[in-house]
């Protein structure tokens, strides 16, 4: 019986150790809504603010959506209300956990954790040296749409 627990036991642990090293589907659409802190002015934050001037806080309704992926490997497009006709591509790139996220679009960076299978919390963070010249900094909560 003894050895019969064991075996159970063994089982079941290399069954959870699969499980968890399952790379998850990140294709879809993800969107989610939050605030940004703005320097200056891009497509996502229009204005007429100059790097130079005052921070603003605005409201940044996004949409990611990941076209393709390749096992820890991903790529797409983003989008924005502000900014609907302005598709900009990025690539992400999944750590071993499984959970964690890095990426870059043309002027900034990504850093998200997937916190279930359809939601994620992502950062957001572009400096000075963007295109725009502005720096943006965002962190809220997106869902994928199916």
């Amino acid at each position: 019986m003894k050895t019969y627990l064991i075996a159970v036991a063994l089982l079941a642990s290399l069954a959870s150790a699969h499980a968890q090293s399952r790379i998850p589907d990140l294709k879809g659409t993800w969107t989610g809504k939050g605030k940004a802190v703005v320097l200056g002015a891009n497509a996502h934050h229009p204005g007429t603010q100059k790097a130079a001037d005052a921070a603003r806080v605005r409201d940044i309704e996004a949409t990611h959506v990941v076209e393709g992926q390749d096992g820890r490997l991903a790529w797409g497009h983003s989008t924005s209300a502000a900014a609907k006709d302005a598709t900009d591509p990025f690539v992400w790139a999944l750590a071993s956990d499984n959970r964690t996220i890095i990426g870059a679009d043309a002027d900034g960076y990504f850093r998200i954790t997937l916190t279930g299978r359809d939601r994620m919390d992502k950062c957001y963070a572009h400096n000075g040296l963007s295109p725009s010249g502005s720096v943006v900094a965002a962190c809220y909560t997106m869902t994928r749409k199916r």
